[in-house]
Formats: structure tokens, sequence, C-alpha cells
């Protein structure tokens, strides 16, 4: 490989992101020189919303986060991630 173009300068991560989208990160990174890293303490970025559920279904999901000794917002995150998974494998 040639020696890799210079990365420019970026002012947001959203024109960051647009340059990424249409460049090939090999022109720009020589891969062979890349080493393997951990990051074990990195949390994925999230994003608060608002959800409106039945009093009644909401009662019924924190009967069941109480089963399993859990607050009742990460038992819904779990079973809406377990949906989606299983939708993606199936389609």
């Amino acid at each position: 490989m040639s020696k890799p173009k210079k990365t420019p300068e970026f002012k947001t991560e959203a024109e960051e992101r647009a340059f990424w989208e249409n460049h090939d990160s090999s022109d720009y990174v020589d891969w062979k020189q890349a080493e393997t890293v951990s990051l074990p303490k990195l949390k994925p970025s999230t994003k608060t919303i608002s959800l409106r559920l039945p009093e009644a279904l909401l009662d019924r999901i924190k009967v069941e986060a109480d089963k399993r000794d859990m607050p009742y917002q990460s038992l819904i995150k779990a079973w809406l991630a377990d949906d989606v998974n299983e939708s993606r494998r199936a389609g």
C-alpha cells in the first residue's frame, strides 16, 4: 500500500460521519499496522424516550420485574431487544 492519505479535520461528528459514508478507510489507514484493542467499559449511546403503556400492562411488567429482582425498565429493554433480534433472524 502507498502512504495513507491525511485524514481531514472535521468540525462536527455529522460532517465526519458523512465523509466516512463516502470514503474507503483503507485509503486513510494502513490496516496492516492496526492492533486489536479491548474497551470493556465502553457503554453504548442511549436516548431517552417516552413510552405510553396501559396501566394494567405496566403493572404486570412490574410484577414480572419484581420476580426477577430487576428494574422494570431493564426488563422492558431486554424484552424489546429479544423481540427485535428474533424478528431479524426470522426475516
